[in-house]
């Protein structure tokens, strides 16, 4: 039987799904086996540990259901929990407190423990399992109960050797096992418990267990050891812990009651698991959603605008040449053409966040661009900050947008500027850093191999967690109200990654604050010099085009253009027009000129198709939301691309240099 598709099992296509999800590296670094999944249970992504743990190769489990990995005698059941599932609040996680079998490959069955979290993504909910083998776990257990009965049966002088016994099973475990009397001092500590929270037994021993839990959770110790003196037991309760060197960590604990030879309840103990990976990979996962649906809202919102402010620039241009220069209306055609490049410049922000602006990478040297880009910032920063510029390599080639360089330190110096209101030291920095794995896998989403970095620092005032956490949100700001859009450092990371690169930021309140940018190292590219940023001057020519645009304001001022520059011009309201006017007509066209976003028939495929009736035939491409064309780069390759909304003079000699 041939596997289920995707597509048909889910209203989420494979494609949508890989852009959703995070890297299989990500989900490598986590110690649990995942398994994404659809709502239908059919296996979207795993990580290596699932192909370790089950015995599958990754090919042979993806588009497959879930139930291939449980016992045949337990699928019932497993249907049963994952009907359960499906009705709960999407947003609501189920702990860790599955505790189910396994099938490996070869049918041998294992004990697993499974946490089930959902993450909404556009048109459904994907559900993440996290699985954990608990077989070294119930061993344990299963000992610790023998031992137990043991010692209750037995004679003092056998006592001795039947603790140490217990203490050699309880320190064999992974987890922490925390023995505490019903006031909170801890008497037992394993091997688990050093690892996890740092603490030396001697360290810990005759504490109260309240020195594991953060200042603004005081009552949970308390409610906890009220029940285990009520002989309850908790079962994989999720909390935060410190660590003795001031980290926190997410942790599942199951807690229960310690009995003397009498019965009576004398204390509890907690058996701990740090879920801290599992738990930081759900969240970059959701911030992933986040700023993927935020966006294609954004690029939406950009294409659409555009073209108004496309038609609003072609008007003015109009207005201008019929109005004397030194009239008064003059003044107001020249404001309106003044707002709509700011216009633009917004929108542009918005398509660099949204990773759909058009870029135009060459190779170059970063050392090289910040010495023409400090002069700008010379006089933005002003004479009470100090520039300083340490590049660390003698060469930090990469292939980028020049403009969006330039744009990601400008962006990143204004912000440092408004944090030093008493002046400071702004700190550019380069140097060339190479990543194995084993550091990739740590810092995701990051891949192995050799990287430029630019480090961006300021003295200022610095960021707390809940700042950090929103840094790079679209129009998130902390500034005063009127006094920033909320754009600069969202803009930063879109234009990061599209640029193939990540950003991280380190910051705290009053220490300062350093962005790290990692760009792929393009040095193997740089054969024979960077090349030239200068283009020739192209002579005015003419010819017949095609004119494709759905807008029709804007299909009718584009026209305009280029019949007053002397073109012949034919146009078409949408792209399935144009191929009807081909198919019926032999009149050559020397051009054609689309929108690449329209209905039934877009831009690449209009060129695609017109290809095999005109072989020499030029495209020039118009669009000003470029989602589309980034995934159908390899069909623009014989096109160039015009961003809307464009001037005449940009419309004229992209022409000219595409007829040329």
């Amino acid at each position: 039987m041939s596997k289920p598709s995707i597509e048909t099992t889910s209203s989420l296509s494979a494609k949508t799904m890989t852009e959703m999800l995070l890297s299989s590296d990500l989900l490598d670094a986590i110690p649990d086996a995942i398994l994404a999944v659809n709502r239908e249970g059919v296996i979207l992504k795993i990580n290596s540990q699932v192909e370790e743990m089950f015995g599958y190769d990754r090919d042979e489990l993806i588009g497959e259901k879930v139930e291939l990995l449980v016992p045949e005698r337990l699928r019932k059941e497993h249907h049963h929990h994952r009907a359960n599932f499906a009705k709960q609040p999407k947003t609501r996680r189920m702990g860790a407190d599955l505790e189910l079998y396994g099938r490996r490959r070869n049918g041998s069955e294992f004990p697993v423990e499974i946490s089930l979290s959902p993450v909404k993504v556009e048109g459904g909910v994907i559900v993440l399992s996290a699985i954990r083998d608990i077989t070294d776990r119930l061993r344990i257990e299963r000992e610790l109960r023998r031992v137990t009965e043991e010692i209750h049966r037995q004679t003092a002088e056998q006592l001795g050797e039947s603790r140490a016994r217990l203490a050699a099973i309880i320190d064999s475990s992974e987890d922490a096992i925390i023995g505490k009397t019903l006031n909170g001092t801890i008497t037992s500590w394993n091997k688990g418990a050093e690892r996890i929270y740092g603490y030396t037994p001697d360290e810990i021993i005759g504490k109260n267990i309240s020195t594991l839990v953060p200042p603004d959770r005081p009552n949970e110790i308390p409610e906890i050891l009220r029940k285990i003196s009520r002989g309850e037991s908790i079962e994989h309760y999720e909390s935060v812990r410190l660590t003795k060197d001031g980290r926190h960590l997410n942790v599942s604990v199951t807690i229960s009651a310690l009995r003397d030879s009498s019965g009576e309840i004398v204390g509890a103990s907690a058996i701990a698991r740090d879920i801290s990976a599992q738990r930081k990979a759900e969240e970059q996962l959701r911030q992933s959603q986040k700023m993927e649906a935020v966006g294609r809202l954004a690029g939406g919102v950009a294409h659409d605008f555009n073209n108004v402010l496309g038609i609003i620039n072609a008007c003015a241009e109009f207005l201008r040449d019929r109005v004397d220069s030194k009239t008064e209306p003059a003044i107001y055609i020249e404001n309106i053409r003044k707002a709509t490049e700011r216009g633009a410049a917004l929108t542009r922000q918005l398509l660099a966040f949204s990773r759909k602006q058009v870029v135009k990478p060459v190779l170059l040297d970063v050392n090289d661009r910040l010495k023409d880009t400090i002069k700008l910032l010379r006089p933005l920063m002003g004479d009470d900050i100090e520039l300083v510029v340490l590049p660390r390599c003698q060469s930090a080639v990469v292939e980028a947008d020049p403009g969006q360089l330039d744009q990601i330190v400008v962006n990143l110096a204004v912000n440092a500027r408004d944090a030093m209101p008493r002046g400071g030291r702004f700190v550019l920095e380069t140097d060339i850093v190479e990543f194995d794995q084993h550091f990739t896998d740590m810092h995701q989403p990051l891949t192995p191999g050799k990287y430029v970095m630019l480090a961006v620092s300021d003295t200022g005032v610095g960021m707390d967690k809940s700042t950090l956490a929103r840094v790079f949100e679209p129009f998130f700001t902390t500034k005063e109200q009127g006094k920033g859009t909320g754009l600069g450092l969202a803009t930063v990371y879109g234009i990061a990654r599209q640029s193939g690169g990540h950003i991280w930021v380190y910051s705290e309140p009053g220490q300062g604050t350093t962005f790290k940018l990692y760009l792929p190292s393009a040095e193997d590219k740089l054969t024979a010099g960077l090349p030239s940023q200068e283009e020739a001057a192209v002579p005015k020519r003419q010819g017949k085009i095609l004119l494709v645009e759905d807008d029709e304001i804007m299909r009718s001022l584009t026209r305009q253009m280029l019949r007053e520059q002397g073109y012949e011009v034919i146009e078409s309201a949408n792209g399935k027009a144009a191929l009807e006017w081909a198919q019926s007509n032999s009149t050559p066209i020397d051009l054609l000129l689309t929108d690449v976003v329209m209905p039934s028939v877009s831009g690449p495929e209009l060129a695609e198709r017109m290809e095999a009736l005109y072989p020499a035939l030029k495209v020039v491409f118009m669009s000003g939301y470029t989602g589309e064309i980034m995934e159908a780069s390899q069909r623009l390759k014989h096109g160039i691309l015009l961003e809307k909304p464009f001037t005449r003079t940009a419309l004229l000699n992209t022409l000219h240099k595409t007829l040329a």
